[in-house]
């Protein structure tokens, strides 16, 4: 088949859903390569809380843009965009089938929908923004874009520090509304046309345990070591990575400000939370096909593989 009428696969869904088990499938069955779209799995030293598939669990597809870059790198939407179109086209030079594999929807609008060219950050003035988030946290940073963007407020989270720390920049940098600036947006690239979205959407309850069953298994392997050995090898605690599930409330734990019994307890929240939101995310995206079972499940494997394989015929 012509790569301009190949489909593109997009395996999404929450967290702990079985994303990669899914997508290691179809990958094996149809002869195709995985591109990572989950925002924590881009960085190194990252490993317990990241969910990455271990080389050897990989069974030989090859996997691209994990630990692509340092925790402290601010990596953008528009940076992971700039990748996976780059990949997409050389795993599609190769006669091979695209699959991107992840949980980050803002990822995916990024790269199927275009994304503005951002304007270039300012340390100076993210170090001011991250201090100030430091020390009065994200609903006062976001009491602030209110003031200055109400626009682009209303559309990010109280919660989404990154977001509206990024709005702060735009609005600082250049006196204009990330809002404004995004109705410059590109056309979508040629491939967008192509992708094929399949969203897992196992049972609520069944999901919210498998999250508290593998955060206490992080928590089991050591993800708190994993933390102090990046602090104290000179990561800052407002590295980028760090901001992740799994990883604020450990750093938290370490600087004092809360129990290791706490530091667990709100992971799980955290983790759960994001879940739905991610579900929420996907409900309002364009008509993706919902598998209502886990990924690893026989006969979500079976009903994904024969809907790709009729996309494919």
């Amino acid at each position: 088949m012509a790569n301009s009428k190949r489909p593109i696969i997009v395996i999404a869904g929450p967290t702990a859903s079985g994303k990669s088990d899914l997508g290691i499938e179809l990958a094996l069955r149809f002869n195709g390569e995985i591109i990572n779209s989950d925002s924590v799995q881009v960085y190194c030293r990252l490993y317990i809380a990241t969910a990455k598939v271990p080389p050897n669990e990989q069974r030989g597809i090859p996997h691209h843009l994990i630990d692509i870059v340092e925790p402290t790198e601010n990596f953008t939407a528009g940076d992971f965009s700039r990748l996976a179109s780059e990949k997409i086209a050389e795993i599609e030079s190769r006669g091979k089938l695209v699959l991107l594999v992840g949980g980050t929807g803002f990822y995916l609008r990024a790269l199927f929908g275009g994304l503005f060219e951002g304007t270039p950050t300012d340390p100076l003035l993210r170090q001011r923004v991250h201090r100030i988030l430091q020390r009065k946290g994200p609903v006062h940073l976001h009491k602030m874009l209110s003031r200055v963007d109400p626009t682009a407020a209303s559309r990010i989270s109280a919660n989404d520090w990154s977001r509206t720390t990024r709005a702060l920049e735009v609005i600082f940098q250049t006196g204009e509304s990330i809002s404004i600036q995004q109705q410059r947006m590109p056309e979508p690239p040629e491939f967008a046309r192509r992708v094929h979205f399949f969203v897992l959407n196992p049972p609520r309850e069944a999901l919210y345990e498998k999250i508290n069953r593998r955060d206490d298994e992080m928590f089991a392997a050591g993800l708190v070591d994993e933390v102090r050995a990046l602090l104290e090898s000179g990561m800052p605690r407002d590295a980028k990575a760090f901001g992740a599930h799994g990883y604020r409330r450990v750093v938290a734990y370490l600087h004092g400000e809360i129990t290791l019994e706490e530091c667990i307890e709100q992971t799980k929240i955290d983790t759960r939370h994001y879940a739905k939101r991610q579900l929420t995310w996907w409900r309002n995206q364009a008509k993706p096909m919902w598998l209502n079972e886990f990924g690893s499940d026989p006969a979500i494997i079976e009903q994904a593989a024969k809907c790709v394989g009729s996309l494919l015929s």
